[in-house]
């Protein structure tokens, strides 16, 4: 899996979009991204009331070393609009990795949820990352669905009742 590439995949439902790693260059692309996300979907990626997603965050995002850190752009292969985002963030032993991720409104129940954590999941393999973690708003249950359907195992999260850590093993 070559890091900087765009790969074009499809969704069971048929649904075609690319993906490929931000740039340093997408910082207005990712903003606008996330000022049309619904507040649930900003609350259940940054799991906090947040209005809006800061610059210092977007940058975050687009400002990373495509090794330990990767964010992840996705477009309609039709529009070339941008319907989803991906992140991937690994511990510096590179054994351990998290993953969040975001879809358009518009876009969900398309199959881009399951693709994407798919696509991100064997990016995170190919950098020799042996376990994947989610950590979710327990009110995300579409979320944590798939991600047990996907074999990843939840578990609580000490002291904090409203959250639930998912893994799964590469």
């Amino acid at each position: 899996m070559t890091i900087h590439s765009t790969v074009d995949l499809v969704t069971r439902t048929g649904f075609r979009f690319a993906v490929r790693p931000a740039a340093e260059t997408d910082d207005a692309a990712l903003k606008d991204f996330f000022g049309h996300v619904t507040k649930d979907d900003l609350r259940f990626r940054f799991l906090s009331a947040i209005q809006r997603v800061s610059d210092k965050q977007i940058s975050d995002m687009t400002h990373v070393d495509h090794r330990q850190t990767e964010d992840f752009l996705v477009f309609a292969s039709d529009t070339q609009q941008m319907i989803a985002n991906a992140m991937l963030a690994a511990d510096k032993t590179m054994t351990t990795a998290e993953v969040a991720l975001t879809v358009h409104s518009d876009f969900k129940g398309k199959g881009i949820e399951s693709a994407l954590l798919d696509y991100v999941s064997k990016a995170a393999k190919a950098r020799g990352i042996k376990k994947l973690q989610a950590i979710e708003s327990r009110e995300n249950h579409c979320m944590i669905e798939l991600e047990r359907d996907m074999g990843f195992i939840a578990k609580g999260i000490d002291n904090d009742p409203m959250l639930v850590m998912l893994e799964a093993t590469l």
